[in-house]
């Protein structure tokens, strides 16, 4: 794709390249197409700001739904069969972002690697130089309030080669992992490592883990573990070797009757980020008292509830979105103790971002697609 210079949509002269930036912007709600390639204006800071060096930006489904305004409520289907739709025919969507109607046109990317190249005045100075990881959910009334916003969904991303972030939402991270594993930390593993903490998951536990070779499923094996549970996961027959590699004590083909595997009451937590046709079977699985809890729903977002097995098992049904306070700091110390594996798919050059998604959704590879910006101008 060719980087296209914005005129309409951002002031810079375009004389002075030290002003300017390549990103790809988002232009509204639809397929491929909508996402431009262009050069805009470098972010300007604002108090308690940072900016930083874009090394490493991750790819995920929040993305790509955002894109096609799958968190509308029109929208029946999962992300796979939604994107298709978008291709032949894009609908604006006034409420298919996270919290209201996306800020189109605008530039996307949840996960950041960066470093930290200017502060904004009275800003500590001795940061500039270290290399971050960028706390995506941001909760902006404090961890009293459920009220969040994401970067790369609500605000500018990652998606480029320079972003903005408020300075409390940056952590930098003592480690030898590359850019490219650091980027694919932060949604993936945040949202993973949320589910776990809010799901209470301890030693002993057995949990059961759908879609686990995707991005989220991946780490939830991971964070499951390093708590000392049981997991057994769910994944394509093509992948179940590679999800046992990374900690799953055992795995059972997303095609076969996984209820019937299992029996009633076997598991006691359930962490679902597909949820689809097979919801009712999961929550059957679960144990008296157990724990279903979610933050997405890419097989499909309506189920069938039979509100006899939810209220006469007791349980307890967890929606996470807004990630916790201790989350991401824990996440920060499960890699500086080597208690993480990070898992790059695949990586690409940020222009090439399109293709990029397209293979995503193929859900043909295990773990996480990562883009890199181009390098920057002399």
């Amino acid at each position: 794709m060719k980087w296209n210079m914005d005129l309409k949509q951002d002031r810079f002269d375009p004389g002075d390249l030290r002003e300017v930036m390549k990103a790809v912007v988002t232009a509204g709600n639809g397929g491929y197409d909508k996402l431009q390639c262009r050069v805009v204006s470098r972010p300007k800071l604002e108090p308690g700001e940072v900016l930083l060096q874009v090394l490493a930006a991750g790819v995920n489904n929040t993305e790509i739904n955002t894109r096609i305004g799958w968190y509308s409520s029109s929208v029946t289907t999962g992300t796979a069969d939604t994107a298709t739709a978008e291709e032949k025919q894009a609908i604006s969507k006034t409420d298919g972002g996270w919290n209201e109607a996306t800020p189109f046109p605008f530039i996307q990317g949840t996960d950041c690697c960066g470093r930290i190249v200017a502060v904004a005045p009275n800003g500590d100075k001795r940061t500039i130089g270290s290399r971050v990881l960028v706390r995506a959910c941001m909760r902006k009334s404090g961890f009293e309030s459920m009220d969040n916003i994401w970067m790369g969904s609500d605000f500018d991303g990652a998606f480029a080669q320079f972003v903005k972030v408020p300075v409390g939402e940056v952590f930098t991270v003592d480690c030898h992992w590359s850019d490219a594993e650091l980027a694919t930390i932060p949604c993936s593993y945040g949202t993973a490592e949320n589910m776990v903490h809010r799901g209470r998951v301890s030693q002993g536990e057995h949990v059961l883990v759908p879609g686990a070779s995707g991005g989220v499923g991946s780490a939830v094996v991971q964070l499951v573990k390093r708590r000392g549970a049981t997991v057994t996961a769910i994944a394509a027959k093509g992948k179940m070797k590679q999800v046992l590699s990374i900690g799953a004590n055992r795995v059972i083909d997303r095609d076969e009757d996984v209820f019937g595997r299992l029996g009633e009451n076997s598991v006691d937590v359930v962490i679902d980020n597909v949820a689809g046709p097979a919801f009712g079977s999961l929550l059957k699985t679960l144990k008296r008292g157990g724990r279903y809890v979610s933050s997405g729903a890419i097989g499909g977002p309506l189920v069938t509830l039979d509100m006899r097995t939810f209220y006469l098992k007791d349980l307890m049904l967890i929606g996470c979105t807004a990630w916790d306070e201790p989350v991401f700091p824990n996440l920060i110390s499960y890699i500086e103790r080597g208690e993480l594996r990070p898992l790059v798919a695949k990586i690409f050059p940020l222009e090439r971002i399109a293709d990029a998604q397209r293979e995503f959704l193929e859900k043909k590879h295990v773990g996480n697609f990562v883009l890199i910006p181009p390098p920057l101008d002399d």
